[in-house]
């Protein structure tokens, strides 16, 4: 994608802003671990391949890579949320401690436990390694009320200090829409910019300034099938952002790009930035809201900030896994486009 001189100028402009910025994240902590195995030979018990282990990999997934990705791009993360009082917890704190993000309002939950997306990797030696199977773990309940109105009490005292308010909900209870309307009103009266991603429960949120669900969820919350038909996906985005009283919504389409929706402003198109062979997906959601809230936060309009986080996305799935991108990275992009 061709980037013009002037709107080159305008986005390296707003990079240069990130830093300083502080952003409010209330997330779902997810652990991402990455098994990787060499094939040795088939099993004689079943027709199967038996695998030499290799290498294991835990990342931050789920929300906490939306923190992640935050703070790649240079801003200060207040992160708040749930593990459980298990190894990989523990083992998602000591991630979080490595790259510097603070766990002061990350609870450690008895009876709870931490969400775990293990995907096994295999190949020959020094050939490409294939994801063959994905094993997720999942806690028996939701994190519990009590635990959610520590999270949001945290979150209060630190509004008058913030730019922007980022949800991350995967459904594991830490953003339940009715306990998270005070928390949010609260914010937007304070100025910040609040925006959300879910990936269950789009509709029952309102009041955010923006919300970046991808085409899937917006046909699963309306119960519609897009089907290709751009006129379809023209109605679901303006049905959900009149219903979630959104000021804008950017849809994401994978290697068809994405669509911004703004009140009284005609839908824009954006091309998908960079290669549509895309090399691997896994977080690329997270990368979009992080990008996003983060250049609302430093004072883009709906446009250029959807422009900079197309050019994130563009970048991270060029990755390997759960990954991030940073300034730099965005910044040489531009440049180069």
């Amino acid at each position: 994608m061709k980037i013009a001189a002037a709107d080159r100028a305008a986005l390296l402009h707003l990079l240069s802003r990130f830093s300083g910025q502080r952003i409010l994240v209330l997330a779902d902590l997810v652990v991402d671990e990455y098994v990787y195995g060499e094939i040795a030979r088939v099993s004689r018990e079943a027709p199967v391949l038996i695998l030499k282990q290799r290498e294991r990999q835990i990342v931050p997934g789920g929300g906490a890579n939306a923190a992640n990705n935050l703070l790649e791009l240079g801003v200060r993360v207040s992160l708040a949320g749930a593990v459980g009082a298990d190894e990989r917890g523990e083992a998602l704190l000591g991630q979080f401690h490595e790259k510097g993000i603070s766990t002061r309002h990350v609870l450690a939950v008895r009876g709870y436990e931490t969400p775990t997306k293990s995907r096994i990797l295999a190949g020959l030696a020094h050939w490409q390694r294939q994801q063959i199977v994905r094993l997720d773990r999942e806690p028996a309940e939701r994190l519990e009320r009590a635990a959610r109105a520590r999270l949001l009490k945290s979150l209060l005292p630190l509004i008058p200090s913030a730019q922007g308010l980022m949800v991350s909900d995967y459904g594991y209870g830490a953003a339940d829409p009715r306990d998270l309307r005070p928390l949010v009103r609260r914010a937007a009266r304070r100025g910040l910019i609040t925006t959300l991603d879910s990936r269950f429960r789009l509709l029952d949120f309102s009041g955010f300034t923006a919300a970046t669900p991808n085409e899937p969820e917006l046909e699963e919350a309306f119960g519609v099938k897009v089907a290709n038909d751009p006129a379809a996906l023209e109605r679901l985005g303006r049905r959900a952002l009149r219903r979630m009283k959104l000021q804008a919504l950017l849809a994401t389409r994978g290697r068809d790009g994405m669509l911004l929706f703004e009140r009284s402003r005609k839908t824009v198109r954006l091309p998908v930035f960079g290669s549509e062979a895309a090399l691997d997906g896994t977080g690329a959601g997270d990368t979009v809201i992080a990008a996003f809230t983060l250049a609302l936060a430093a004072g883009a309009d709906f446009l250029r900030a959807a422009e900079l986080a197309n050019c994130a996305a563009g970048l991270v799935v060029m990755k390997r896994g759960t990954a991030t991108v940073n300034a730099s990275e965005i910044r040489e992009a531009i440049r180069n486009a």
